[in-house]
């Protein structure tokens, strides 16, 4: 068979530290709200993300994994706090790796944003009416006792000691993530979760060493990095997810965030995932956005700082996501909830992009088929 596969760049093999991914299509983390109350997984979220897997990506990440039952957001959310939840996790990493993709974890403490609802119940704060339903409220934790939306829960601000656990318990579920057998990892520092909440002025108000001016409100998620890097094996890449601007009147910039990206990059972090915003709403569902809408602060962040950055939020397009990383815009795109319309997003790219017009980078029994008809269709015309 003649090779009519075109060079694209979307599609050229990407190396971070010790491991490759194949692509630079990412599948971005997507909360599932279908966890026992264990924090374990279930059936549900192996075949959910072994399809991801199967359609091609790069690297598959899981939605975000609670690193203390605390920290979760609602009661159906994953943890990676003790062991078992690790044993439960090793068929996801493997299954993921089986199908030829890099298989990666975020890590997560949702601080103020915890103890909420699951979205499609309304995602509020929980209450009395949710505990008599068997889903009680905690105690929720942030750098400041200012709450994330009006009637939220008023968190309890984080003493000194407390968050020195924090930082520890991080990297204790970084090295859980590499026991699982995940090869990137991914560190959840924005949508107003606990680590962004720390970063903005608007929700950090302390006036110790961990408040106060921007090297003050950088400390902690800077020493996360930190513990984190010591726990994660050095030949795989840390990924760290920031909201690159609070988009709110004297909060975090994206000026901040170039400073921010500096520091974490002599601390051993490899990849910069440039989000935004989610500092009081769920920034995740804001509406009105443009496609690409979050791409120019990827932009920014490599050219101000010359580390690797991911793309995400509304790509779509295949052809959008190839000019992001044929123009330098970004290293990785992320693909999120495109992939849950369509889980083999990659391959139809692959295809449409001429990298691959005979679908040999699909699973042999799936590709066979689909080249003999097109043939007949070409054919018939």
């Amino acid at each position: 068979m003649t090779d009519t596969r075109k060079d694209v760049p979307l599609f050229t093999p990407i190396k971070s530290r010790g491991v490759t991914a194949k692509n630079r299509i990412v599948i971005s983390p997507m909360q599932q709200y279908s966890a026992g109350n264990d924090g374990k997984p279930t059936s549900w979220h192996l075949s959910h993300l072994e399809k991801l897997a199967i359609g091609g990506a790069g690297i598959v990440f899981t939605e975000a994994l609670a690193i203390e039952e605390q920290g979760r957001a609602t009661h159906a959310d994953l943890g990676i706090w003790n062991d078992a939840q690790v044993e439960a996790l090793k068929p996801i990493a493997e299954a993921i790796s089986r199908h030829g993709a890099l298989a990666g974890a975020q890590l997560i403490h949702a601080g103020r944003k915890a103890s909420v609802q699951v979205p499609w119940d309304g995602y509020q704060s929980l209450n009395a009416e949710n505990a008599a339903r068997g889903l009680a409220p905690w105690p929720t934790v942030a750098p400041s006792a200012i709450p994330a939306n009006p009637g939220w829960q008023v968190p309890k601000a984080l003493t000194i000691d407390e968050i020195r656990r924090l930082r520890d318990a991080y990297g204790i579920a970084a090295r859980r993530a590499a026991q699982a057998g995940f090869q990137a990892l991914n560190v959840h520092g924005a949508h107003g979760y606990l680590i962004h909440s720390f970063l903005s002025p608007l929700a950090n108000h302390r006036t110790d060493e961990y408040g106060g001016d921007i090297q003050g409100r950088m400390r902690f998620p800077l020493e996360v990095a930190e513990a984190v890097r010591a726990e994660w094996p050095s030949n795989l890449p840390i990924f760290y997810r920031l909201s690159c601007i609070d988009d709110l009147d004297g909060g975090w910039t994206l000026d901040d965030t170039v400073v921010l990206s500096r520091e974490l990059g002599a601390r051993g972090i490899d990849v910069i995932d440039c989000s935004s915003r989610g500092l009081a709403e769920r920034g995740t569902l804001s509406p009105g956005r443009e496609p690409g809408f979050q791409v120019p602060f990827a932009e920014r962040v490599r050219k101000d700082t010359g580390l690797s950055t991911m793309a995400v939020g509304l790509i779509t397009k295949a052809d959008f996501a190839n000019d992001i990383v044929a123009s330098d815009r970004a290293d990785y795109v992320a693909i999120g909830r495109e992939s849950l319309i369509n889980p083999h997003w990659p391959l139809h790219a692959a295809v449409e992009l001429g990298f691959d017009p005979d679908y040999q980078t699909w699973p042999q029994p799936y590709g066979w088929w689909l080249l003999r008809r097109d043939r007949a269709a070409a054919r018939g015309r």
